[in-house]
């Protein structure tokens, strides 16, 4: 078209100039706009299936129901109009996602933050029932306590037995600070229970108090974003979901979602952080200087509570009956109460150690049972086993139940309270639960009953029957050999020194 200009009369001439035909260019003389803009709207080509009740019907569904579904719409309009072919839903879907964004209501905006390094970290706890997690063959039921710093991305997770209690908050928080080595200046959470509880005001001043306390044992400031808003603390719960699924990945390579104990699974997800964290490890390295100084200690992950040991042989805290060595009855301990154990102090002193229990709904509690706390006064009174209200959790493992529950089809009541008293008791005194537990599977799947006189004999002696050990005495003229030798040993030195 620029030699056009240049050549008013000679349309060849600037065809011939440009590098196409004479044709081509009378073509564009008569219409210079491009062939994408002659092209002509696609027409319909059946007849428009939705036009009988797009208007009357789809259309004021949508205004009334903004949030509806399009699977939702297509059944009603089914259910309304039966001759509707059920493949109009793409057809649907196209009509309605081009009204919303004509006629559909605002949306919220998310606007991405830019964050400094050192500013925030953010906590956050994820439900990780999907990940079907046994520990000994035992369903785990539990969640993560998630930590993230936002700028670099250095993530801390802590396997949690409870709920989102303050204590689980506070020991999580406090293995992240103390793993990260720094504190950053303001801790972001959401309406976490373990800070923020809608319940009576003296437990809402008490737990906003210790969460207060917390934040300032290290310096943070708190926060929380908008209660229902997750996306406002997206730095944490985005990254839920690549932790679930790293989970996911190594439990497939793995091959195994059991694990021998809790240790074992807790080691597992650390393996699994470091991964992510030498990920972002150059980041890491860039916050770590706007990191506040961790303080010299620690603070309490625990609650105090102070329980009496009953008659029953044990304490009950929190809806749950815990048993306890039998010269505590009667006695005050004060408990050290933590998310996964309890340790029990008479005075200054700690006496025991348990798993923390829960208790079974909102109207059963729970039992956290050690046979060994017990055997010696059931040994005296074996029938109080029959109906003992904490029998399935006074049995170690499933064996010794099954060889119970196997005892009472054969032998009767009587006959199998005492045998499994004694099986108890063989296994607390010889040191041999596990080893017990295989040889009772092995009898249960054979068809027969335990045979206790053969299981004591088999597994070791009677530890009261002190076998007879014979001393020879060394008489102590065998002494004088050892001085003659010593006296020959010793005259060459003294010859040379002469």
């Amino acid at each position: 078209m620029s030699i056009r200009t240049t050549h008013p009369t000679a349309v060849p001439v600037a065809a011939a100039k440009a590098g196409f035909s004479a044709a081509t260019a009378y073509r564009i003389e008569g219409d210079p706009r491009l062939p994408s803009q002659k092209q002509k709207p696609r027409e319909r080509r059946r007849p428009d299936p939705l036009a009988a009740i797009w208007d009357t019907e789809v259309v004021p569904i949508l205004t009334a129901s903004p949030g509806i579904r399009t699977v939702g719409v297509l059944a009603e309009m089914r259910r309304r109009h039966p001759e509707l072919n059920p493949n109009i839903r793409r057809t649907l879907e196209r009509r309605i996602t081009s009204w919303r964004a004509e006629h559909g209501p605002e949306q919220d905006v998310i606007f991405r933050q830019e964050h400094e390094p050192g500013r925030m970290g953010l906590s956050d706890f994820t439900d990780t029932s999907a990940l079907n997690i046994t520990v000994a063959g035992v369903t785990l039921v539990h969640r993560l306590y998630h930590f993230r710093l936002a700028f670099s991305g250095f993530a801390h997770a802590h396997v949690v037995l409870g709920g989102e209690s303050f204590v689980a908050l506070a020991e999580g928080l406090q293995n992240a600070l103390w793993a990260l080595g720094g504190v950053p200046k303001q801790h972001r959470s959401d309406s976490l229970s373990a800070a923020y509880r809608n319940l009576d005001k003296a437990a809402v001043d008490d737990l906003t108090q210790r969460y207060e306390d917390l934040m300032g044992h290290y310096g943070m400031t708190p926060s929380r974003n908008n209660p229902g808003i997750a996306h406002e603390n997206g730095s944490v719960e985005s990254p839920h979901g690549h932790l679930k699924n790293a989970l996911k990945d190594e439990l497939l390579l793995r091959g195994s979602k059991d694990f021998v104990d809790l240790d074992a699974y807790r080691r597992f997800v650390d393996l699994i952080i470091g991964r992510q964290n030498a990920h972002n490890r150059k980041r890491i390295e860039l916050e770590m200087p706007r990191l506040g100084k961790l303080p010299k200690r620690r603070t309490a992950d625990f609650e105090d509570k102070t329980v009496t040991v009953t008659r029953s042989g044990g304490f009950i805290l929190n809806r749950v009956f815990y048993t306890a060595p039998s010269r505590l009855i009667g006695h005050r301990l004060r408990v050290r109460l933590y998310d996964d154990r309890l340790e029990c102090f008479l005075g200054s002193t700690l006496m025991l150690t348990v798993r923390r229990g829960q208790p079974v709904s909102d109207n059963k509690g729970g039992h956290v049972v050690d046979y060994r706390h017990v055997i010696h006064a059931l040994r005296k009174k074996p029938m109080a086993l029959l109906n003992l209200v904490y029998r399935d959790q006074l049995f170690p493992r499933p064996a010794y139940r099954h060889a119970f529950e196997a005892l009472l089809a054969a032998a009767g009541d009587k006959r199998a309270c005492k045998v499994t008293v004694e099986l108890l008791a063989l296994a607390h005194e010889r040191a041999c639960e596990a080893e017990l537990a295989e040889a009772l599977d092995a009898d249960v799947d054979a068809g027969r009953l335990p045979d206790l006189a053969f299981l004591r004999a088999y597994f070791g002696p009677d530890p009261a029957s002190v076998p007879l050990i014979d001393v020879a005495v060394v008489p102590l003229s065998a002494y004088d050999e050892l001085v003659a030798v010593a006296a020959v040993t010793a005259s060459p030195a003294v010859q040379v020194a002469a």
